[in-house]
C-alpha cells in the first residue's frame, strides 16, 4: 500500500511495556511522528479502549483484547501491528470482515521467555525459591534439591520458544519428550529428543514445560485429570498463556502433594487476585515477564514497527 502526498497515519499504542521503552518511542516516532502512547496504569478496556483507538489509522497492540466490540467503533483502522506473538486476544473473524491487515511475525521474544524457563526449571529442581523465601523469614533451612542435569524434561508445544528451551538444555543432558501436534521428528533427531504422545509425557516427565498458543484445544488441557497422572515429585511450568492451566484444579493438585511444585508467569487473571493461590509455598510465580527481557521488548517492538513500514 502506497500513501501519497504529506498524510501521516495516526498510529496509537495500546501496550503498556512498548509504550515505556524510550528506545521504541523513539524509533517509531521517527517514522510516523503522529503516534500516540498509552499512559494509563493497567491494560485498556471497553470504553478507555474505544476511545483511544477510534479515530487512529494503525495501532500496535499487545495483550489488550481487540474484537468486535472494539472493532466497530474504529472506522478509520487499516492496520494492526502485534507486539509479542500471541494472537489470542485479537479477533482474526473480525480484523478479516472489516478488512483491517494485521502484522505479525511469530517467536520475536523466544529466548527471553526460553531464559526464564530455564531459570524455573532450575530454581524448581534446587528449591531455590522456597530456601530463599525462609531465609529472608530467619529461617535456615538446608535443603538444596535436585539437580536439573539428567531428568526427564517434557516440552509440551515446540515451536519458536519450545524448540529454544530444547536447545538451551542441551549442556544438562537431559531426556526430552516432545509433544506437538505438528511433526517434529526432524528437529527432535538432531536435538537427541523423542517425540512422544501427551501420556507419555505426562507420565515420566520430572518437569511439564507448556509452550502451547491458546486455542479451543489447548484451554484448560491442564485439568484435575492430566494432573493426577503426573509424578507426584513433578513440577508444572507454566509460560504460555494462563487459561491452557485450569488454575483451580492446580490449586487443589498443590495443596493435596499431586505434584511437588508449579512456577507460572502467565495466568487466567491479570493481574491474579487469588491471594490463597499465589501464597502457596511450592508455587512460584512472576508477573508475566517471560518476553519482557529488555531484549524481546525491542524485538518484538521492532517487528511491530516493521510491519506498519511496510503497509504504509
Amino acid at each position: 500500500m502506497t500513501i501519497e502526498g504529506d498524510f501521516s497515519p495516526k498510529v496509537v499504542v495500546t501496550s503498556l511495556s512498548f509504550a515505556k521503552s524510550t528506545v521504541l518511542r523513539k524509533e517509531l516516532l521517527k517514522v510516523f511522528p503522529n503516534s500516540i502512547f498509552t499512559n494509563h496504569r493497567q491494560k485498556l478496556l471497553g470504553e478507555k479502549m474505544i476511545e483511544f483507538i477510534g479515530d487512529a489509522d494503525a495501532a500496535i497492540v499487545g495483550v489488550e483484547t481487540i474484537d468486535d466490540s472494539i472493532l466497530r467503533h474504529t472506522t478509520k483502522l487499516k492496520i494492526i501491528s502485534k507486539y509479542g506473538v500471541g494472537l489470542d486476544n485479537i479477533d482474526l473473524e473480525s480484523l478479516k470482515n472489516r478488512d483491517i491487515f494485521l502484522g505479525w511475525t511469530g517467536g520475536t521474544n523466544k529466548r527471553s521467555v526460553s531464559e526464564l524457563t530455564l531459570c524455573f526449571m532450575l530454581g524448581l529442581c534446587r528449591n531455590v525459591f522456597c530456601s530463599s523465601f525462609k531465609l529472608k523469614k530467619l529461617e535456615w533451612e538446608k535443603d538444596g534439591g535436585h539437580q536439573l542435569s539428567g531428568k526427564t524434561v517434557g516440552i509440551v508445544g515446540c515451536g519458536h520458544t519450545g524448540s529454544d528451551v530444547v536447545r538451551l538444555l542441551a549442556p544438562f543432558g537431559c531426556n526430552l519428550l516432545v509433544n506437538d501436534i505438528v511433526d517434529k521428528s526432524n528437529f527432535c533427531q538432531e536435538q537427541g529428543a523423542s517425540q512422544v504422545n501427551l501420556d507419555t509425557v505426562i507420565e515420566q516427565s520430572n518437569i511439564i514445560s507448556l509452550h502451547v498458543p491458546l486455542t479451543k484445544q489447548t484451554h484448560q488441557m491442564i485439568n484435575a485429570n492430566f494432573l493426577q497422572k503426573m509424578k507426584s515429585t513433578g513440577f508444572l511450568i507454566n509460560t504460555s498463556r494462563g487459561q491452557v492451566v485450569d488454575q483451580e484444579a492446580l490449586k487443589k493438585a498443590m495443596i493435596q502433594g499431586d505434584i511437588c511444585g508449579a512456577a507460572l508467569d502467565v495466568f487466567v487473571e491479570e493481574p491474579p487476585v487469588d491471594k490463597d493461590f499465589l501464597s502457596l509455598p511450592n508455587l512460584m510465580v512472576t508477573p508475566h515477564i517471560g518476553g519482557n527481557a529488555q531484549e524481546g521488548v525491542e524485538a518484538m517492538g521492532r517487528a511491530a514497527i516493521k510491519h506498519l513500514v511496510l503497509f504504509f
